[in-house]
């Protein structure tokens, strides 16, 4: 199986193909082509080459997607349409494709239901392109372009990996399409594998639960913060109705909450381990600590003989060299590795060098500690905040002996392997750490909880 989105893309949907449902409304193959043709019209006749691509329907997001990639166009997918985000790549675009204006100064080409015209499904010349953006290790957006030769790559070996576990399966996410994740699994995906998906995004588990009991067979894309949580949503039930599969990106997610997904709905989730630059690298279901990851067969990994970074090549980049990556991995066998955390975010606190990641490893090791998040805090001189969310031993603790028995047990751990003058001068304990819909720490939230003493 080759080129399975290039060769749907060519040909468009079958005028019966459901594309999209909502709670009351569907969208067949022949309105979708309608409307994909109508705004086709008007963005060849429209000089600008880089447009602002943003909906929050998934089925008008797909129309303008497939629309401006039929007609040669760079597509701009912001990570979301805060004003703060959209002033940042106000440079990167010229006009704006969305289902409201979103900038003032720029043309806009409204997306909207009623959108019709009566022609066949668009020819196209030379596919455009999307840029993605993601935050990097500064905090700057970081442009990611992905041409459809990439996605292509990536959706055609999805189909291969996961096809057998889809049997006619409808697909609902918790997660955005602006996204590398939400893009690639809940649209490109199901549109040119044949299988209807859920133009809403799913907010609410009694939403998940409606839709459960309403497909004899489901496709849940959700992320680790979400699956975290859906448990006690649930009452940690069992579920008379669950969905055929569940998949998890865009962080780790922990095997607790591997365990009490399976235990509401049968099994626990494929995760699919990945950034925006590489895609998809390798999956896995945990079944038990350490669970190793294993690497999607057209890819090729290996291990840095002196670092342990993770050497990838992989069809879904542009190159076909090697590409290093700031992930540490053991490699336990061929195509298949344990991570061992992240290689970047190396900070000086009173002149000596450490690694962010490794100390939350340390303290994520200790039967105290769920989750933990460093920031670096300027003020009133450069020191390490640490935001950790407690296991239910951590919490016990915090309400028997007090927030200084808790800090006095972590320093002591962290002691093993770090000089005491590099250790968090200043500590929280929130019930919950900020992350957002995929998973990734908000920085600004993060900082914002040491606001106050």
């Amino acid at each position: 199986m080759t080129a399975l989105l290039k060769h749907w893309l060519k040909h468009g949907p079958a005028s019966q193909q459901l594309i999209s449902f909502n709670h009351h409304d569907i969208l067949t193959g022949e309105a979708f082509t309608a409307q994909v043709a109508a705004i086709f019209e008007a963005l060849s006749q429209h000089e600008a080459k880089r447009w602002l691509l943003a909906c929050d329907s998934s089925d008008l997001f797909a129309v303008g997607l497939c629309a401006g990639l039929l007609a040669g166009k760079q597509l701009i997918l912001p990570a979301n349409t805060q004003e703060g985000t959209l002033s940042e790549l106000t440079h990167e675009f010229d006009a704006v494709l969305a289902d409201r204006p979103l900038c003032e100064t720029k043309d806009y080409i409204a997306l909207h239901k009623d959108l019709k015209h009566p022609g066949p499904w668009p020819t196209s010349q030379a596919f455009g392109e999307l840029v993605l953006f993601t935050s990097g290790s500064s905090g700057q957006p970081k442009a990611i372009t992905k041409t459809l030769d990439q996605l292509d790559a990536e959706v055609t070996v999805l189909e291969q990996t996961f096809a057998n576990h889809l049997p006619q399966c409808s697909v609902i996410a918790t997660v955005s399409h602006q996204h590398i994740y939400g893009l690639l699994f809940k649209v490109l995906w199901p549109l040119a594998a044949s299988r209807p998906f859920l133009s809403d995004l799913v907010e609410y588990p009694e939403t998940l639960t409606y839709y459960a009991n309403l497909f004899p067979n489901l496709c849940l894309i959700s992320s680790p913060a979400q699956l975290s949580r859906l448990p006690d949503a649930l009452e940690h039930q069992p579920q008379l109705r669950a969905p055929s599969l569940i998949f998890s990106s865009g962080g780790p997610l922990s095997l607790e909450a591997a365990h009490a997904i399976a235990h509401c709905y049968g099994k626990p989730p494929i995760e699919v381990f990945g950034s925006t630059e590489t895609g998809g690298i390798a999956y896995r279901r945990q079944q038990d600590n350490l669970q190793s990851w294993r690497a999607f067969a057209t890819h090729e990994i290996k291990q840095d003989p002196d670092d342990g970074a993770l050497w990838l090549k992989s069809p879904y980049l542009e190159s076909q060299d090697w590409l290093r990556c700031d992930d540490k991995i053991q490699l336990i066998a061929p195509g298949e590795f344990v991570l061992q955390g992240r290689l970047d975010r190396i900070v000086k606190i009173e002149e000596k060098r450490l690694s962010l990641v490794q100390m939350e490893a340390l303290l994520e090791s200790h039967p105290l500690v769920d989750q933990a998040a460093l920031v670096v805090l300027e003020q009133p001189r450069v020191q390490l905040g640490a935001a950790i969310r407690l296991s239910a031993e951590g919490n016990a603790l915090l309400e028997q002996e007090g927030k200084l028995a808790v800090n006095n047990a972590l320093k002591q751990h962290l002691l093993s392997q770090f000089e005491r003058v590099t250790l968090p001068r200043r500590w929280r304990y929130p019930a919950e750490l900020p992350l957002n819909t995929q998973g990734k720490r908000i920085h600004k939230e993060l900082l914002e909880l040491f606001t106050h003493d």
